[in-house]
């Protein structure tokens, strides 16, 4: 028998896709008289160490809230370190993603990033898209709303071009010109720091994804925590809007 701090992980039932909002990276620095960006590059150090553990674990698909539309709203400041960290952070990304079998994925909007940012998003995807393990998908300049207008725009185009008829339109045919594509809905969406709001994240993947909220800081998420989440989603009924027969 495995255990870990008393949970039986033999007797887990992995989530195939987990999705994570990480939240609380400002807090956590300034509960330790830090700047804000500091805040940012520890909760990319815990991106690094969940990405591995999830992929130990046996998670097929990981998806983070790496920066989303609203995002921009920030101060010039904070936006600019955000980028810097990103620049830095692909590259050790990328390592890592070899060294775990891990493909890489980018949703969202990513034309609004300069140019290098953008070469290196398509460099982690094109350089990782033949590995098998765990499939690691980042939200970066995403939205769901604007994912779910960007959609809408394709199949208008679709259906005016004569590509596709309007009496063909069903929620999978939707879901296919999602950002998501092939990527199936997330079983478990975690969210670190408390708060209890999905701030306009896979909205329209998330219609039946089995929520789980911890006041823990991002930067401060470690597999213990992560183990927590998995062991709770494995309490949870998922009836899919059905019954039970009890």
């Amino acid at each position: 028998m495995l255990l870990m701090r008393g949970i039986d992980m033999e007797q887990l039932k992995i989530p195939e896709h987990v999705a994570i909002i990480l939240d609380g990276n400002g807090r956590w620095a300034k509960a330790h008289n830090l700047p804000r960006k500091m805040g940012h590059a520890e909760g990319c150090k815990t991106v690094e160490r969940t990405v591995e553990d999830a992929a130990r674990l046996g998670i097929k698909y990981l998806t983070v809230y790496g920066f989303s539309t609203e995002n921009w709203k920030r101060s010039e400041e904070e936006v600019g370190a955000l980028m810097q960290l990103f620049r830095y952070y692909m590259k050790r990304l990328l390592k890592i993603a070899k060294a775990n079998n891990v493909r890489v994925k980018m949703i969202g909007e990513r034309n609004r990033f300069a140019a290098d940012i953008v070469e290196g998003i398509n460099r982690l995807e094109s350089e990782t898209k033949d590995n098998t393990g765990l499939t690691f998908v980042i939200a970066v300049n995403y939205g769901s709303r604007d994912e779910i207008c960007r959609a809408v725009k394709k199949i208008t185009t679709d259906v005016k071009s004569g590509k596709l008829n309007p009496e063909d339109i069903t929620e999978s045919m939707i879901s296919s010109y999602l950002d998501t594509a092939q990527i199936p809905d997330p079983d478990l969406l975690i969210r670190t720091s408390g708060e209890i709001r999905l701030s306009n994240y896979l909205l329209w993947q998330c219609a039946y994804t089995e929520i789980y909220i911890t006041d823990i800081y991002w930067p401060d998420f470690n597999k213990h925590e992560l183990i927590k989440a998995i062991e709770n989603y494995n309490k949870r009924d998922r009836r899919f809007g059905g019954r039970t027969n009890n």
